[in-house]
């Protein structure tokens, strides 16, 4: 049988994306990897209605009202292989299971790379954190702290000051003249040089280890990871890429279309800013966009 549209990743863009489409009462199957980029996050903050909800939660609810429609399917599995031409594409899942769409939609977000420093994994989600308007005010007044890791750091220490006083570590990474650090001084921020060597959690917060100095407590600590594509479909298809601050992401047009008739891209695959409410609508464009595509080929 083939499937009207195939979506590849079943998080908020994927999920979002197939309930347009199934809207459409077009046939639409979604493959789930059951690896959402935000499974380290105790709750997630922003999308209206659903402030503070878990993401389990979140996505459970979605994946009930999307199989609310006779049209849609959600299989369990990794797509490992994508070919074809618009009007007829294969997938092919690990185990040797395939499939075919006229369409296709890749929604499978990215990873994330972290810094290699003894501890911080292990907060990743809980205190390390990457985006302050997801998580930042449930850490009240900090102190914060942002790990440099790359020029940006710069950028994301001044921006983090709006929510407290920011401890910037600079970690061997970043070195800011004269005007940058007076604006980062104007705006609270004071800097600790060194080699970060290690995370550790206590009661209020993070103790962050830095060579040749006494440990500095902060209750948050921001870090920009590295990014890569989940899966090397975007390769196998052809899909022209952009590279974005933190890793590259699939080049799309306002209507979510790649530069592969056929294929769409949505979510964090598809964006350099990541947030819940923006996968969301950036799957809802590209599944309105993908089920017009079938009507006015």
């Amino acid at each position: 049988m083939q499937y009207d549209v195939a979506i590849v990743g079943g998080s908020f863009a994927g999920l979002s994306a197939a309930l347009q489409i199934a809207r459409g009462k077009r046939r639409v199957v979604v493959v789930d990897a059951g690896l959402p980029r935000n499974r380290f996050a105790s709750h997630s903050h922003g999308f209206l209605t659903r402030d503070g909800a878990t993401p389990p939660d979140m996505l459970r609810e979605a994946r009930r009202q999307l199989l609310d429609y006779p049209t849609a399917e959600i299989v369990d599995g990794i797509v490992e292989a994508a070919e074809g031409q618009a009007g007829d594409f294969s997938l092919r899942l690990a185990g040797g299971n395939a499939l075919s769409a006229r369409r296709l939609v890749l929604a499978g977000g990215v990873s994330d790379t972290l810094p290699d420093i003894p501890g911080l994994a292990g907060e990743w989600g809980r205190r390390v954190i990457h985006c302050p308007y997801c998580h930042g005010y449930e850490f009240g007044d900090g102190p914060f702290g942002v790990l440099a890791t790359e020029p940006m750091a710069f950028m994301k220490a001044l921006l983090v000051s709006d929510w407290g006083p920011v401890k910037l570590f600079l970690n061997d990474a970043l070195s800011p003249d004269a005007e940058q650090t007076a604006k980062l001084s104007a705006r609270g921020v004071s800097l600790v040089p060194g080699r970060v060597e290690g995370v550790s959690s206590h009661e209020d917060g993070l103790s962050i280890q830095v060579a040749g100095a006494a440990a500095t407590s902060v209750a948050a600590l921001f870090v920009a990871p590295k990014t890569i594509l989940s899966s090397d479909l975007p390769h196998q298809l052809g899909c022209t890429l952009a590279e974005g601050p933190m890793g590259a992401f699939i080049s799309v047009d306002e209507r979510k279309n790649t530069n592969v008739p056929g294929v769409f891209a949505a979510g964090d695959i598809a964006r350099p800013m990541p947030t819940v409410a923006l996968a969301v609508a950036d799957g809802a464009m590209a599944g309105a966009a993908a089920h017009q595509s079938l009507i006015f080929e």
